[in-house]
């Protein structure tokens, strides 16, 4: 028993008896058991991360291909307003040209008219001022006898073109 005193045989004797006590208690096959089920654990883990990942990654591309349809979209929606804006300004053009040319022909008809009243006016003044000097004319130089035979006539001219 004086190997007993030799502490390096001691701690080798400790150790191989713990060791065969944790082989006898089945500790290796817990700490296996407890690896494996962490092992599952973890390999779960990663599973469940590339289903998340290839989930975020159909959605990205989901939204990307939205993405890129709504550009379209967009791009065909200015498109179509500029299309429409450039119509209407064209439109509103040949509105504005026939306007002009309405109210250049309405002015020109109101300047006619004005010119055929102004004539008509001074054909009308000069027939009055023409029956006014006849009137004088006539009466200075003309007697009962003619004036009434003049009447008479008058009234057969008038009478005749009346019916």
């Amino acid at each position: 028993m004086e190997f007993l005193n030799d502490t390096n045989i001691v701690v080798s004797i400790a150790f191989a008896a713990f060791v065969g006590v944790l082989l006898y208690l089945g500790v290796p096959k817990i700490v296996a058991k407890l690896l494996d089920g962490r092992a599952e654990g973890i390999k779960r883990d990663l599973d469940e991360a590339r289903a998340l990942r290839d989930e975020a990654r159909a959605i990205l591309d989901s939204y990307e291909a939205k993405q890129k349809a709504v550009e379209g979209q967009a791009a065909a929606i200015v498109a179509s307003a500029k299309e429409e804006a450039l119509n209407a300004a064209a439109i509103a053009k040949e509105d504005l040209k026939a306007t002009i040319a309405r109210r250049v022909q309405a002015a020109k008809d109101q300047i006619a008219s004005a010119e055929t009243a102004a004539i008509r006016q001074i054909k009308d003044q000069a027939a009055s001022v023409a029956i006014a000097a006849a009137r004088d004319v006539i009466a200075k130089n003309m007697g009962a006898a003619d004036s009434n035979a003049l009447i008479d006539a008058a009234i057969e001219d008038v009478g005749a073109k009346l019916h």
